[in-house]
């Protein structure tokens, strides 16, 4: 009678890796398929690579700048999410970059002038990064007209090669149904 009224331990389930990983193809595999094809998720891919070049000098805000673009340029907004995502990892040897593109680009009487006619809160911003939000914004430009070429040609050619997957093994169910 005590036995059945002491609680039994039950091991506690492992995370299953498969279930995400199958999310993550099919995730995948909806972005290959996606209406308007490779070159839409790649113009996506280029919209969140050059905002995100940016983003960090503006505190986020320009991540707002993201889903005005995606609708004007008719662009694949899951396609803008991975891009920004992958402009994080790059960020830190392009900021470099940034701030020395910024230096060439802006005018030194100007920051001089906007600190002297803005408020105090907005002039400590511009003092520190007004060079990476201008760097930024040049190179992010860049970066998203270079990247959209190899991403575009990247997603084609995995989308060719599974169509002909398919195409062969229908032709060796067709060949196997013959057979029979």
């Amino acid at each position: 009678m005590q036995r059945s009224l002491q609680k039994v331990k039950t091991k506690k389930a492992r995370y299953d890796w498969n279930s995400t990983k199958r999310w993550f193809k099919f995730k995948y595999l909806l972005l290959l398929r996606a209406k308007g094809g490779p070159s839409k998720v790649a113009r996506g891919f280029s919209i969140g690579l050059a905002v995100e070049m940016f983003t960090l000098p503006t505190a986020g805000f320009a991540f707002l700048l993201i889903f005005p673009l995606v609708y004007l340029l008719r662009a694949n907004f899951a396609g803008a999410l991975i891009g920004f995502v992958f402009g994080k990892v790059i960020y830190i040897p392009f900021s470099i970059l940034n701030k020395q593109v910024g230096n060439w680009l802006v005018p030194k009487h100007f920051k001089v002038y906007l600190i002297h006619h803005l408020p105090h809160v907005l002039s400590n911003i511009i003092r520190s990064g007004l060079d990476l939000i201008v760097g930024g914004m040049v190179v992010g430009a860049a970066l998203g007209i270079i990247a959209y070429f190899p991403v575009m040609l990247l997603l084609r050619y995995h989308s060719n090669r599974r169509k002909e997957k398919r195409r062969i093994r229908k032709a060796q169910l067709v060949a196997s149904d013959t057979n029979e």
